[in-house]
């Protein structure tokens, strides 16, 4: 594993619904954040529990499977985040996911110690285990059994359990970028996407054209790899946008950001607005810096019969999840 490796980026630092899109994760430890800072304000917490209680909740039985790995280390914090793009969708009630497909998926690990946070991709594309299914897509996995297959799946190849889960809708996030008043990213490569072009360097983002920058993968030589690397960056300029004296700072801009994103949310029901708060509080010492973005490790794509697959690389997944069993994926990422 080295950090030139495209596929490897080491960067520091949601009943009947409408469409939940694209995963959000790391906006679940902001709001957290952010709870927590409002804190101090009395009644205004009350306002924002009240914006974060609009989110949708699942039982536990719809969200996690029966078998699950046991927990090494029952401080850290695990959430899963899936959603997929507007073309593909998961539609309707939450019985509608079995039979979609996630386009993306995030697991945002919390150490016990809570000193910083790191967010894993996992390309859609990995060909892995399905528990029951054999061989398939990673993504596949929603299609078969739905969310707890899928939560199944990802905690087979971790080997540590998934403590929380969370769908998106797209339509909340570019209601977010409306009320941050843009975000800026540092775009690695020029490109045009749905009638959109991006210059390379820091651009300003905001509504459909932050929408069609995240989902873009087709102009890009290596598709799904610099859509997650796009994503992660984008991730980072919120973060910039959120945490920055100028947000914090404004009440109405904070409210305004817990309004956007949740009513888009669908979380499991442990995640409520208590929860978030109090993750928030033990994270209130973790800054932009703490916050780490990398991909599961992969050897690249190749072709399993006519389908073409990302191959994961199981010898430095396993050490990915020794990471995540001691609470060293900071140092992991670290090494290279």
């Amino acid at each position: 594993m080295t950090t030139s490796d495209p596929i490897f980026d080491t960067e520091p630092a949601p009943a009947k619904r409408r469409r939940r899109r694209w995963p959000w994760v790391i906006v679940f430890v902001l709001v957290g954040i952010l709870i927590a800072i409002a804190a101090v304000a009395g009644a205004y917490l009350l306002r924002l529990s009240a914006s974060y209680d609009k989110a949708e909740t699942l039982p536990t039985a719809e969200v996690f499977p029966t078998v699950r790995p046991a927990a090494v280390n029952p401080e850290a914090v695990n959430i899963l985040l899936l959603g997929s793009d507007s073309r593909s969708g998961l539609d309707g009630e939450l019985d509608s996911i079995r039979g979609q497909r996630a386009d993306t998926m995030l697991l945002v690990h919390i150490p016990a110690d809570r000193s910083d946070v790191q967010v894993i991709s996992f390309m859609r594309d990995n060909w892995v285990e399905i528990p029951g299914k054999g061989e398939h897509k990673l993504n596949a996995a929603l299609a078969f059994g739905g969310v707890p297959l899928l939560v199944q799946t990802i905690e087979g190849i971790i080997d540590v359990p998934i403590d929380h889960v969370a769908i998106t809708d797209f339509e909340g996030f570019k209601g977010l970028t409306d009320a941050l008043d843009g975000v800026s990213v540092d775009n690695a490569i020029a490109f045009q996407s749905e009638g959109f072009s991006y210059e390379k360097g820091v651009i300003d983002l905001r509504g459909d054209e932050a929408l069609a920058y995240v989902r873009a993968r087709y102009p890009f030589s290596d598709g799904d790899y610099q859509r997650v690397r796009n994503q992660q960056a984008f991730i980072k300029g919120v973060l910039d946008k959120m945490l920055s004296r100028e947000t914090l700072t404004d009440p109405g801009r904070i409210a305004a950001s817990v309004d956007a994103i949740s009513p888009y949310l669908t979380v499991d029901a442990g995640l409520d607005a208590a929860t978030v708060a109090q993750l928030g509080l033990s994270l209130r010492e973790v800054g932009r810096t703490d916050i780490i973005f990398l991909t599961a490790p992969t050897l690249g794509t190749g072709m399993i019969g006519d389908q073409s697959v990302v191959l994961p690389d199981w010898e430095k997944l396993g050490a990915l999840s020794e990471a995540l069993k001691n609470d060293t994926v900071a140092e992991y990422a670290a090494a290279g």
